[in-house]
């Protein structure tokens, strides 16, 4: 066993038992044995090999297969001359992503049918035909045009999930300009950070929200921001919440409204370089200041709508709703992947368990839902309020459950899978990040499927589990690391390739080395098991976080759990927990006894616990994703940084407050 794994006896991942096998009509009928069909590929296996041996071909392939447009052909589909590094994809290539969204829909059968389906949290609700918001896409962009905005100016969207980011977003896409999405939670200073850093001209955002029922002002925050960003020179702000309080700068703020007034709903697509930039987003690492993933317009969207095609099925006139905001990857990912498909996007804005536990199934049932993206973390949460809520809604659209943003406990997987799919409908878990423009690993129908697991690598991803020394290893945990180039790899760090580097390709010669921890069961199935810089080394044995939480997860009084190591000064560091009851269990030293012998039972008395505290709340971003450093900072009483990120800084509070 190498020494980044656990020397735990724990049975998970290993051992488990496989719960869900392929139907064979559905793979017959799915969109990659059709791709396989077309090329002659026998076997999954056979498409997995020569994706990854031959990129080339298969990139040139995907493009076909989604039938991608260019104004001018691409020469070749990828130079490495620069190195595995920095590929230039499409070289020569003139396409805009948005012509291949929008613009080659008109006119056909297409045009009619629903592109976005939107719900707010009062329950109000609005769709918008691939015309309607092509109409509306045309409009802003003459719009943002009429503002002197144009070909290479970086534009930020600071708003809520409604229809108007969305229109917004596509139009600056359409004049050519490069994207910058800002997560709704953030607080002024880091959105002051990302848009200084862009070199932002210009920004959308909104009066306010409401969530849980509660009005949320968005503008005051962005004006504070505003005020160190002096490239923004317009403000478009969507009166979502209706104010009349709104505080409005003359000369630089419009109302959505005002903005759009007299422009035609008919609008020329900017012609662009497909190696032309389409997006910075930003990524919070765990040191360090944010990160601009940089994404070109044959980049991004390309591996965004392949990873919904080849790998989730997701088809033609199907609908998808996967939980997020713009600011976080799987924004952008939704609107890109599901327009270019010619499939349905949802939108919801607001909590998924308001006004009752029911919330998100609700919306699954009344939009039809066919591909549902949750986390792991909701799911803890929502089975908390039992089956009920799930049963009272008609689920029968669903093919899939899609997941994302932390790892699986055997228990809540097993909850979601028989309680939401009755057994018999896959969870396309899904792993990869910003900077891979969507996954590097994802369930798909051809494989079968055991509690936690990915059927393994998307086609395209060289994908392996490696020991310390850079050798594939099978069996035992190790680092995620790829191979080969992608089309959606990330170009770089805005002005910083040293960092990007740094970042990825400095450990082994002309490989990415993801930070996660992963493993490759007996029977091929991959498992993500934490970020590989959360790994807490006890007395020379390293742990991963996620594999403690498991055990505590699978408590029955337990709601969720959150792990930590901590210095100490003879082991290097120890074990700390955080645990969330679920309502009605009670906090007290016999619990607290009960998790500890759980927790030595299963991972031997060397890994015990410091301590197991209870809390009332985890601090999480808005995707649900569980920020153990600042969980560790809180603990430790240090400095918290950057914690523009959390949906809710009074966690912080209930970390500090936990006994």
């Amino acid at each position: 066993m190498s020494e980044t794994a656990s020397t735990s006896t724990s049975a998970f991942p290993f051992g488990q038992e496989i719960v869900w096998e392929p139907d064979p009509e559905a793979v017959a009928n799915s969109n990659l044995k059709a791709f396989m069909d077309a090329h002659g590929i026998d076997s999954y296996e056979d498409l997995q090999r020569r994706s990854t041996d031959d990129v080339a071909w298969f990139w040139d392939a995907v493009l076909d297969d989604l039938g991608i447009e260019f104004y001018k052909d691409y020469d070749d589909i990828v130079d490495l001359s620069d190195g595995i590094q920095f590929p230039e994809w499409c070289v020569g290539g003139e396409m805009n992503i948005v012509h291949n969204l929008l613009d080659k829909w008109q006119d056909t059968d297409v045009e009619d049918r629903v592109a976005l389906r939107y719900e707010a949290e009062d329950g109000s609700t609005v769709s918008l035909t691939y015309g309607a918001l092509n109409h509306r896409v045309c409009q802003c962009a003459n719009a943002l045009r009429s503002m002197g905005l144009g070909k290479g100016d970086r534009i930020g969207l600071f708003m809520p999930m409604t229809p108007e980011i969305v229109i917004a977003f596509l139009a600056i896409v359409k004049i050519g300009g490069v994207l910058c999405p800002l997560f709704s939670g953030y607080g002024a200073g880091a959105v002051a950070t990302r848009l200084k850093g862009a070199g932002a001209k210009a920004l959308f955002t909104a009066d306010g929200f409401t969530r849980r029922g509660k009005p949320i002002h968005l503008k005051e925050t962005a004006d504070e921001a505003l005020e160190q960003c002096p490239t923004v020179e317009h403000v478009i702000v969507h009166p979502h919440l209706g104010r009349d309080d709104t505080p409005m700068t003359e000369g630089r703020d419009m109302y959505w409204s005002d903005a759009m007034q007299g422009h035609s709903g008919t609008a020329e697509t900017e012609r662009t370089a497909a190696e032309d930039m389409v997006m910075i987003i930003y990524t919070s690492g765990t040191t360090g200041a944010p990160k601009g993933a940089v994404h070109t317009h044959c980049g991004f969207p390309i591996k965004g709508a392949q990873d919904m095609y080849h790998a989730m099925d997701l088809k033609p006139g199907e609908t998808m709703y996967w939980m997020s905001d713009m600011g976080w990857m799987m924004g952008p990912w939704l609107v890109f992947g599901t327009l270019a498909i010619g499939a349905t996007m949802v939108l919801y804005d607001g909590a998924p368990d308001y006004p009752a536990p029911d919330r998100l199934w609700q919306l699954v049932e009344d939009h039809e839902v066919t591909h549902l993206g949750i986390s792991p973390t909701l799911i803890r949460a929502l089975k908390t309020y039992g089956s009920d809520p799930v049963e009272s809604h008609d689920l029968s659209s669903l093919r899939a459950v899609g997941s994302t943003g932390s790892p699986w406990d055997p228990e809540s997987w097993q909850w979601c899978f028989n309680t939401v799919l009755n057994g018999k409908k896959p969870i396309l878990n899904y792993s990869g990040g910003t900077e891979i423009s969507g996954g590097i690993l994802c369930g798909n129908l051809f494989k079968p499927l055991k509690p936690g697991a990915f059927s393994g690598p998307v086609p395209g991803m060289a994908a392996d589990v490696v020991n310390p020394s850079g050798e594939s290893v099978r069996g035992e945990v190790g680092e995620l690391v790829i191979r080969k180039p992608w089309i959606g790899m990330t170009r770089s760090f805005w002005q910083d390739d040293q960092r990007y580097l740094d970042t990825y390709w400095r450990r082994f010669e002309d490989t990415w080395v993801h930070g996660d921890f992963a493993a490759i069961d007996e029977d091929d199935l991959w498992y993500i098991l934490g970020r590989s810089d959360d790994t807490i080394n006890v007395a020379g044995k390293r742990l991963g976080p996620a594999e403690v939480e498991a055990l505590l997860n699978a408590h029955d009084a337990v709601a969720e759990s959150a792990v930590i190591g901590v210095p100490h000064e003879v082991k290097g560091s120890e074990v700390v927990a955080f645990v969330v009851l679920r309502p009605g269990e009670t906090a007290d030293d016999d619990l607290r006894d009960e998790l500890m012998q759980q927790v030595v039972a299963e991972l031997g008395k060397p890994l015990r616990p410091r301590e197991i505290l209870f809390t009332d709340a985890l601090p999480k971003t808005r995707n649900a994703k569980v920020m153990r450093r600042l969980i560790r900072d809180a603990y430790l009483g240090k400095d918290l940084g950057d914690t523009s990120s959390l949906e809710d800084p009074g966690t912080i509070t209930a970390i500090q407050q936990a006994k």
